[in-house]
């Protein structure tokens, strides 16, 4: 399909839900807060959105640790709060709900009581960076991307594999500040938002294992960068910018061929597909708290749901 004949499009956004007030932390300034926004005060930062098969929205909290649950109803329930920071879920194929933990490593929650357990907090010895995102192969290995405070300055982000038999291969050690990531629908090529390169880079997988020819898919600009990442059936790539208030959809080819505009603030941060025939696209947009919904044309790409 072709799409240089046609300008992208801007679809609108509006609010699905914001987080109730009970639940705002009010005037704290947390430690993850002293590191990311200079240490001005925080009462939450949403990231992370991930539907599960009954359509409950789940959400975390990074600088509080809290994981929550959003009903179809829209009602929310705190269901963990743990020291840690949180930052990418994803549901397994086989049930488990993981999490990218910042400070903790690769973790699985435990819905019903609230635990969380350590599936990995290093390599080799060596603690991660700073882990920040994850996807899911259908197979069930995981892609995870190891940040950090890494940028332009320090360009050693790591893009991990996590094998389903629980060999651990680290994809690419020259990252830009790797960020959220997906698979394409063949599962031949890793997409990765590079924040502080303010670019997605393409990574195609060998059949030996590992990548090669690894380059620049799209490019894009502003105070900050791409952020999470979500596939459509068509191929095509949603991208949350964190700083300029848009979610960007790229074609297969790399052409922007639409944006979605914030009825929020302007710190998209990941995205989801949901809703009647998951053609709805879900972000969150973390300065105020809120949880954005637009319609979309094509659906999202299938992923795994408990």
């Amino acid at each position: 399909m072709m799409y240089l004949d046609n300008p992208p499009r801007v679809i609108q956004s509006r609010v699905y839900t914001s987080m109730p007030e009970e639940f705002r932390r009010r005037g704290t300034s947390p430690a993850w807060a002293k590191a990311n926004k200079g240490g001005h005060p925080v009462d939450c930062f949403i990231e992370g959105p991930s539907f599960d098969k009954d359509g409950n929205l789940y959400i975390v909290d990074i600088p509080y640790g809290r994981i929550f649950r959003i009903s179809p109803d829209l009602k929310w329930t705190q269901i963990a709060e743990y020291d840690g920071q949180p930052n990418g879920l994803k549901f397994h194929p086989d049930g488990r709900i993981l999490i990218a933990d910042y400070a903790r490593g690769l973790l699985e929650l435990n819905p019903e009581t609230g635990d969380v357990s350590t599936i990995l907090s290093g390599r080799n010895g060596e603690s991660f960076k700073g882990i920040n995102d994850l996807n899911i192969a259908s197979n069930g290995d995981i892609y995870f991307t190891d940040q950090g405070q890494t940028g332009l300055q320090d360009q050693t982000g790591r893009v991990y594999l996590l094998k389903a038999n629980g060999d651990l291969q680290c994809l690419l050690n020259t990252g830009i500040s790797p960020n959220g990531l997906t698979l394409d629908r063949t599962e031949s090529v890793l997409f990765v938002a590079m924040t502080r390169d303010n670019a997605v880079w393409r990574m195609p997988l060998t059949t030996q294992g590992g990548t090669a020819k690894v380059g620049r898919f799209c490019s894009m600009f502003g105070t900050s960068g791409p952020d999470g990442v979500a596939l459509d059936n068509d191929g095509n790539i949603a991208v949350a910018h964190a700083s300029l208030g848009h979610v960007f959809l790229f074609a297969p080819n790399g052409e922007l061929i639409a944006r979605v505009r914030s009825a929020a603030g302007p710190t998209c941060t990941n995205v989801a597909y949901g809703g009647p025939e998951r053609k709805q696209l879900f972000i969150t947009e973390s300065s105020t708290g809120t949880v954005l919904v637009a319609d979309m044309d094509v659906p999202g790409f299938p992923q795994p749901r408990a």
